[in-house]
């Protein structure tokens, strides 16, 4: 670990990217960051109108340390960019969780109070963080989960805003309606998975679910099978998964579907302040 450099006149200098998401959903959570950070440090303040905008306004921070206003998805998003810019190792990302989707960056242990999370940001230290990264250049920062998540009825990976109509029409049915019994079904998935290129699960047994994620510099493999209550768990550098079309999720983004997908372990291969005692 080790403290964020600061400039040569003795203040850090900082490129605060604010995400247009964060300013529609907690507009005074972003004022209170953005006056302790510009208190505490010479901090260039950017308002990027969208994703396009914002990777310009990233790709043009020189040898500012880059901090987002946002929530997981702005995080993700940063992530994504500087791995592709293959700029990951060179320096370290400071976030302050603003928005409603912040439990990704809970989960690595960024304060979600704006005050706390610029305190950190300006008086923090530098931890190295794990990557998984795809044979499409994709990354995730937390879980990985095969198959993804089913979609409700609605299309949705959950009901909001204009479909709660049609939810309260249909509940008033089924309280008119004797229900008819049903018997939950489990999907299974024809699925292989691979460790390092050892076979954990084949074709020949179905899957229930495979959860992936970064523990300690190495990948740790959770699989569900309907054949056995026991798990089958692994823990390896690389994780192959291939078999029918299937769709996983990869932190807060679906993807899919795809046929095989491999994800490779980068042990320490970002930079994420945190505060000193955590």
């Amino acid at each position: 670990m080790s403290a964020p450099e600061p400039a040569e006149n003795g203040a850090q200098q900082l490129l605060v990217v604010i995400d247009p998401v964060a300013r529609r959903t907690d507009g005074e959570s972003v004022r209170i960051a953005k006056d302790v950070l510009s208190a505490g440090a010479t901090a260039k303040i950017c308002l990027p109108d969208g994703p396009a905008d914002f990777a310009r306004v990233l790709a043009r921070r020189g040898s500012r340390r880059p901090v987002v206003i946002g929530d997981d998805h702005a995080l993700l998003r940063t992530v994504a960019l500087l791995h592709r810019e293959r700029d990951l190792a060179a320096g370290a990302l400071s976030l302050v969780p603003v928005g409603v989707a912040v439990d990704l960056a809970r989960s690595l242990g960024v304060p979600t109070g704006a005050v706390a999370a610029a305190r950190a940001v300006l008086d923090g230290v530098v931890r190295r963080q794990d990557l998984l990264v795809d044979d499409s250049d994709g990354v995730v920062l937390g879980d990985l989960r095969i198959p993804a998540p089913p979609q409700t009825a609605d299309g949705r990976a959950g009901g909001a805003g204009g479909s709660s109509v049609w939810h309260t029409c249909r509940s008033l049915v089924r309280t008119l309606v004797k229900p008819v019994p049903q018997v939950l079904a489990v999907h299974t998935h024809r699925l292989r998975v691979e460790a390092d290129g050892v076979v954990l699960s084949d074709l020949d047994e179905p899957v229930e679910a495979v959860t992936v994620r970064s523990v300690a510099g190495r990948a740790e493999i959770v699989i569900r099978t309907s054949a056995s209550a026991e798990l089958i768990t692994a823990s390896a550098l690389s994780v192959t998964v291939s078999g029918a079309d299937f769709r996983y999720r990869a932190d807060a983004a679906v993807t899919g579907p795809v046929r095989t997908r491999t994800w490779t372990l980068r042990a320490g291969a970002w930079g994420l302040t945190l505060p000193a005692d955590a």
